[in-house]
């Protein structure tokens, strides 16, 4: 299918008040960064935010696939560990980004295993998940600890601004252990820089246990989880893009600081920074007996 065959319908309805952003300018954004996006989403199981009266309107995450969705849309039969299998929709290709953008479709979430392999994670991450008080210069560090973190592991750490609060650190790893052994992987490393920052840093999962603390999260690496997918929106206020960025970026970064306008100059002058991450995946047994030695 051709995404320029996808008519966008309703295309000045508001989406983002704030921003001044309507479905059309939203719908654009994805035909903008299809694609750099579509090759991080191809073959894994999508979760969609949808909010079709816009980000001040109701909203719901959608898991199942609509079952009123084109034949050419791809879809598949997920096992779940406590239900039935969850029909999810695969975007595989532009044109699916754009149909399921002018659906509503806001923010794009994705699995950390594609459906080739679903037992088994291609990557690893630590969600840097801040309080209301912590300073961007502060969180620029953490995301620096955790890169150094990774590579005394022997993983190579890549950066992404959430669009949101806080930043992703991401590693390429091989499809050779369950979602509990990454899991496991990701604690430990959590765990390290825990050490080495107490008073800064946490891995407690209540708030109420973190005081000003900021969350490494690590619960994104289970089977089923999700983490917001490179070029997606996010539905706030500001419009932010989460963004890949270069490790030499990070100085001047914001987590929101990408809107959809700064993304068309970016790309424009710049390739995508996760492109060919693959290549440079690590063994997950062999980082974590790199990290038990720290």
């Amino acid at each position: 299918m051709d995404p320029d065959e996808i008519s966008t319908s309703n295309p000045d309805k508001i989406y983002y008040p704030e921003a001044g952003l309507t479905k059309g300018d939203v719908v654009g954004h994805y035909r903008t960064v299809a694609e750099v996006m579509v090759p991080h989403l191809r073959g894994r199981p999508l979760t969609l935010r949808r909010y079709p009266n816009g980000i001040a309107g109701q909203t719901w995450y959608q898991k199942e696939a609509s079952p009123k969705l084109p034949s050419w849309i791809r879809v598949e039969a997920i096992p779940q560990r406590t239900t039935s299998d969850v029909r999810h929709v695969l975007c595989d290709d532009p044109a699916t980004l754009v149909y399921l953008a002018n659906q509503a479709a806001i923010e794009y979430h994705i699995w950390s295993s594609t459906v080739d392999d679903l037992e088994h994670p291609d990557m690893v991450l630590i969600d840097i998940d801040p309080p209301d008080h912590v300073t961007v210069a502060d969180l620029r560090d953490i995301a620096r600890m955790v890169k150094k973190v990774y590579e005394a592991a022997g993983l190579t750490a890549y950066l992404q601004a959430t669009g949101g609060r806080g930043f992703h650190v991401v590693a390429p790893i091989e499809p050779s252990q369950t979602y509990d052994e990454v899991r496991d992987l990701a604690k430990a490393a959590a765990e390290v820089l825990v050490r080495l920052d107490p008073d800064r840093l946490t891995t407690a999962v209540r708030k109420a246990q973190r005081g000003d603390r900021v969350y490494l999260d690590i619960l994104r690496n289970g089977y089923t989880s999700t983490f917001v997918a490179p070029y997606s929106l996010r539905a706030r206020p500001s419009a932010g893009v989460a963004t890949p960025i270069d490790w030499h970026e990070l100085g001047k970064a914001e987590p929101d600081g990408w809107t959809p306008k700064r993304i068309k100059d970016r790309l424009a002058r710049k390739g995508d920074p996760w492109a060919g991450m693959a290549e440079h995946a690590a063994s997950p047994a062999k980082a974590l007996e790199l990290l038990n030695k720290l």
